[in-house]
C-alpha cells in the first residue's frame, strides 16, 4: 500500500503578534515615547487597522513591524518567529508615491524589486503584467511616474508590492494624499482586491470613516503616548454602509472612545461588532 505523502499542516496562531511593545525615538527634546505597551494580534486575512490621531505612534508601530524600529520593551513575532529587521515577508506601502523611480516605467517598477530578490526577467515580467492587469494598469505599462495621476500611482505601488506576494502588507495611510473621490476609489479598488486575493493587511489611518470600510478587526490607539485602547470588529461595515444610521453610531462610539473624557485604563476594551454599544475601559 502506497504512502500518502505528508502535508503540511497551516498554522493554527495568529501570523502577527505584537506583545507589550513600547517604542521610544531620539526628537529634538530627547528621548520620545511612540507607544507604551501595546499588544494585537493579527490573524491571516485580516484587515487590521491601527486608529488613532497624530502623534499617537501608529505610523511607527508599523515601521516597527516592518523591522525598521526595535522597539524598546516587548516583542513582536511574525509567523512565531521574531522580526529583528525588514525582509521580503513584509512590504510597505507609504503615502508618498515618489517612491517610483521616475526613469523606470510602470512595468518596470514593479519588475525591480522581483528582479533585486533574484527572480528571473521572464517571469518577474509576467508576475508584473499579471498585477498590473489586477489594479487595472495594464495599458500603462510602458508609461513613467510623471505621466500617472495621484490614484494611479497608489495603484501601481500596491501592485509592486502584492507581486512580491508578502506575508503581510503594511499600508501607511496610502490613500492621505489623495483628493475624496479618487480616495473612496482606491478604497473600493482595494476591498475588491482583498475579496479575489485574501491577502493579510495591517493599515494606519487617522479617519474613523477609512478605518470602518477598510478594515474588519480596529485597534483604537490613545493621543501621545500610543495605548490600546479598544480592539473591536468592523467586517459588517464597507462603502455601502457609510451613511446608514449603524455605520454614523459607530463613528461616534468611536470618536468618544479616543477623545471622550480620556481616561485609560490597565486592560484595553475588546469590543465586537463596532455597531453594538461600545466600552472603554476605565
Amino acid at each position: 500500500m502506497k504512502t500518502p505523502p505528508l502535508q503540511v499542516v497551516p498554522p493554527t496562531g495568529p501570523l502577527l503578534r505584537a506583545e507589550h511593545v513600547t517604542l521610544e525615538y531620539t526628537g529634538s527634546r530627547g528621548v520620545v515615547r511612540a507607544t507604551d505597551d501595546v499588544s494585537f494580534d493579527v490573524h491571516r486575512g485580516d484587515r487590521f487597522v491601527l486608529l488613532g490621531p497624530s502623534g499617537c505612534g501608529k505610523s511607527t508601530l508599523l515601521k516597527a513591524v516592518g523591522g525598521f524600529i526595535t522597539p524598546r520593551a516587548g516583542s513582536l513575532r511574525l509567523g512565531g518567529k521574531p522580526i529583528t529587521g525588514p525582509g521580503p515577508d513584509r512590504i510597505v506601502v507609504f503615502q508618498e508615491f515618489d517612491q517610483l523611480p521616475p526613469w523606470k516605467t510602470v512595468e518596470n517598477n514593479v519588475m525591480f524589486p522581483l528582479l533585486a530578490g533574484g527572480m528571473k526577467k521572464a517571469e518577474a515580467r509576467e508576475r508584473a503584467r499579471h498585477w498590473l492587469g489586477k489594479v487595472g494598469l495594464a495599458r500603462f505599462a510602458e508609461a513613467y511616474p510623471h505621466t500617472l495621476s495621484g490614484g494611479m500611482k497608489a495603484r501601481v505601488a500596491i501592485a509592486r508590492a502584492l507581486a512580491m506576494q508578502p506575508d503581510i502588507l503594511l499600508m501607511d495611510e496610502p490613500f492621505a494624499a489623495l483628493d475624496a473621490l479618487t480616495r473612496r476609489t482606491m478604497q473600493e479598488q482595494l476591498q475588491t482586491l482583498w475579496e479575489e486575493i485574501g491577502f493579510t493587511m495591517l493599515f494606519v489611518t487617522h479617519s474613523i470613516e477609512e478605518a470602518l470600510v477598510v478594515g474588519n478587526r480596529i485597534l483604537l490607539l490613545s493621543p501621545h503616548p500610543g495605548r490600546v485602547r479598544a480592539e473591536l470588529n468592523s467586517h459588517q461595515f464597507d462603502l455601502g454602509s457609510a451613511g446608514s444610521a449603524e455605520f454614523q453610531a459607530a463613528n461616534e462610539r468611536i470618536h468618544r472612545l479616543l477623545f471622550g473624557d480620556g481616561r485609560v485604563g490597565e486592560t484595553p476594551a475588546r469590543v465586537a461588532p463596532a455597531h453594538q454599544a461600545l466600552a472603554v475601559h476605565s
